[in-house]
């Protein structure tokens, strides 16, 4: 039952939850005050007319007032009229007398412990004669009280009368209260519902546009951070278009030499001379490793989640040495001047050491025949850097971009990606990469990712 109102209550729109919420706050307000009025006005009306009675009893007692009990005593010689006067004697035939001609109001244990002695007054209120009275007693002396009676029908009116206009007052409040919650939620809402109709727009037709933004309170905040949202999208829309366009054409051109060669093999099936079909084939074998390496680099970055997939405590220096002796082997003519230092960190063994790798096959492809390619690691940033012409100026602030090629590299082998894997992956792992000049002249690119020297389980 209990998630059944909760699901009614959130189904429900924000207007007319601030409208009920804004209602049943005044209208509980409106609800306290008027029940205070009302028993405030009761209590202090009683409270009076308890003094009026005591005090005419008392100075009637004290006066000759009650002389001659077998009189008639008018009431209007007490100050009052509709008040019973009756005498109380505990010990006499008739303990009770009274002075007027209707029947005696009903006593009770309080005013016989007034007659008594026990009690020096007594005040309540009883039903007789069809309404209500409100008795008091005091002592006359002799084991004996005098008792007043005055009728509360006056009181009783006077009270309903408040109690009516207290209600309808407080009905009036509550409407008010309605009124005031629906103006303050449309007023107040409204720029909710433009936000809410220009991201229902966006939704609709796909347009980024940024949000207008007015004002500073918390609507402006959120138009601000939904802009934030939608530039990030934008910008993820536009990468996702440049990174299929720029596949797209750089898998044309293996497609087609591999359909070319494929072709020709059919083609001349029988009459190829073995060197040629030879050559086709081995042509075929690069082209199909080729597009196997474009598509592995494009998994690569496809992977824009942060943080490494498969997370481990890995040593870098090892790592660093592991890519070494790989390139090493792909570039017998070079030499590797390796030194690293050991640094510890969270991360994915694998990403890092094929950015590692991407990086020393640049520096390999770029370096002259018998060149050295300079590898140091420190303090958890490692140089590679080679001895071949360098970056050009206008190409530096670009080689990390997906598929760009300066000039001079476009009639190597590659596929514009590798350096961008190596951004990709700094970037997964909290680090940076840069590139520049290296010591020798050439490329020189300085990969950082944050960690320590001594072991992580280490103090």
């Amino acid at each position: 039952m209990a998630s059944y109102w909760a699901g009614l209550h959130y189904r429900r729109s924000l207007a007319s939850r601030v409208i009920a919420l804004t209602t049943m706050a005044v209208g509980l307000a409106v609800t306290v005050v008027a029940l205070a009025a009302y028993f405030t006005v009761r209590t202090q009306t009683l409270s009076t007319l308890d003094d009026s009675l005591l005090e005419r009893a008392t100075a009637a007692v004290q006066g000759q007032a009650l002389e001659g009990l077998s009189a008639q005593v008018p009431s209007w010689m007490l100050g009052a009229a509709d008040v019973k006067i009756q005498f109380l004697n505990p010990g006499s035939a008739r303990p009770v007398r009274s002075l007027d001609t209707a029947e005696p109001i009903g006593i009770g244990p309080p005013e016989v412990a007034v007659a008594l002695g026990h009690s020096r007054s007594s005040t309540r209120t009883v039903w007789a004669q069809g309404k209500h009275w409100r008795v008091v007693a005091v002592p006359s002396g002799h084991d004996q009280a005098l008792v007043l009676a005055q009728s509360l029908e006056p009181t009783d009116r006077m009270l309903d009368r408040l109690g009516l206009v207290l209600l309808l007052f407080g009905l009036a409040g509550v409407i008010v209260a309605g009124m005031a919650g629906w103006t303050v939620a449309r007023n107040g809402l409204r720029p909710v519902r433009r936000l809410t109709s220009v991201v229902e727009d966006i939704a609709r037709t796909e347009r980024l546009d940024p949000i207008p933004v007015e004002g500073s309170d918390e609507i402006a905040r959120l138009s601000t951070a939904f802009n934030r949202m939608l530039v990030a999208l934008s910008t993820s829309r536009t990468r996702q278009r440049e990174l299929v366009a720029d596949a797209g054409h750089e898998l044309r051109t293996p497609l087609t030499s591999l359909r070319t060669n494929l072709d020709l093999l059919v083609q001349s099936e029988g009459t190829l001379p073995a060197g040629q079909r030879r050559e086709l084939l081995d042509d075929v074998r690069a082209q199909i490793g080729e597009m196997t390496n474009l598509i592995g680099d494009l998994t690569e970055l496809a992977r824009d989640e942060p943080g490494a997939p498969s997370l481990e405590t890995v040593e870098l220096a090892s790592i660093v040495n592991q890519a070494v002796a790989r390139v090493r082997r792909r570039a017998t003519s070079l030499t590797f001047d390796v030194r690293t230092e050991p640094w510890w960190l969270t991360g994915d063994a694998a990403s890092l050491e094929r950015a590692i790798t991407n990086l020393l096959d640049n520096a390999a492809k770029w370096s002259p025949e018998g060149g050295t390619v300079r590898v140091h690691l420190d303090e958890g940033t490692l140089m590679v850097a080679d001895g071949g012409p360098g970056i050009p100026g206008p190409d530096l602030p670009r080689v990390f971009d997906r598929f760009y090629r300066s000039s001079s590299a476009r009639s190597m082998p590659g596929s514009g990606l590798g350096l961008a894997i190596v951004r990709t992956v700094a970037e997964r792992h909290g680090g940076v990469v840069r590139a520049g000049t290296g010591p020798d002249g050439g490329a020189g690119f300085w990969f950082w990712v944050p960690g320590q020297s001594a072991p992580l389980d280490e103090e």
